[in-house]
């Protein structure tokens, strides 16, 4: 049901608009997003991390963290309030940035959290404009990721509230150690639903669950199962690529314990 998609060139953006660089190692312009899940205590310290190194436009959203009882002494994660920060970078200075995130959060630590990377198709030149005047690395000269090269991915799924802990569950039998939920709505989706064919709940919990690669699929085909779009969770499940990472060691090895 969820196999891998080929990839499209995106169209020509608008004049405000700019598009990813084609088969380059110069990162120019090229932005990516930066998404931090950390305690609520450490928002600011990942801030000032990001801002010492270089520059970013972040949000904030609030959210809770769960685990299996089995990995809890690992991740730290369970049932605590977690902050999800969610920045825009440039792409030349994401190395640097995700290492000084590795060096000054000391995520390895348990219950510090993760922290991973985003590819982006494009952004509104004022903000690349901005963010590439303020990099670290001027040269802009990186090593492009590219989907063989990725070892994780990020699947998201938007239920009905109520629903979030069968979705929880699906994932955890699917081999996911356990994810992250963000409180939402639905925003007008009325035109959607007439030709998708099912109705979106207006209250829903948005579950982020950072898997390898090999398990994004197994997963989303159980989130499918037990909280899809034909049953009453009314769930949309998607999966994104992740690029880089920071404190994924900690998961790992909470994930060889989940049997024990």
């Amino acid at each position: 049901m969820f196999g891998k998609k080929k990839e499209k060139t995106p169209r020509a953006a608008t004049a405000n608009v700019r598009p990813p660089a084609k088969g380059s190692q110069e990162s120019g312009g090229r932005m990516k997003a930066l998404v931090g899940i950390v305690n609520r205590a450490d928002v600011e310290r990942l801030k000032e991390v990001l801002d010492d190194a270089s520059v970013g436009v972040s949000y904030q959203f609030a959210a809770t963290g769960t685990a299996h009882s089995a990995v809890l002494d690992y991740l730290g994660l369970g049932d605590t309030e977690k902050s999800v920060v969610l920045s825009v970078i440039p792409e030349c200075d994401e190395e640097l940035i995700m290492r000084r995130i590795r060096d000054e959060m000391a995520l390895y630590l348990v219950g510090r959290g993760i922290s991973f990377t985003v590819p982006l198709t494009g952004i509104s030149m004022i903000v690349a404009n901005g963010l590439s005047a303020a990099a670290t690395n001027k040269s802009g000269a990186v090593q492009i990721m590219k989907g063989q090269d990725r070892q994780y991915s990020l699947v998201v799924a938007a239920v009905a509230v109520n629903y979030v802990d069968a979705a929880i569950e699906a994932a955890r039998q699917a081999g996911a150690a356990g994810g992250t939920i963000i409180h939402a709505r639905s925003v007008k989706n009325a035109k959607a639903q007439q030709f998708t064919g099912f109705a979106l709940a207006l209250e829903q919990e948005i579950l982020l669950i950072l898997v390898k690669k090999e398990l994004a699929v197994p997963v989303m085909e159980a989130l499918s199962g037990a909280v899809g779009a034909k049953t009453e969770a009314g769930g949309v499940i998607f999966c994104l690529p992740v690029d880089r990472t920071a404190g994924i060691s900690v998961t790992e090895v909470a994930e060889s314990g989940r049997e024990d």
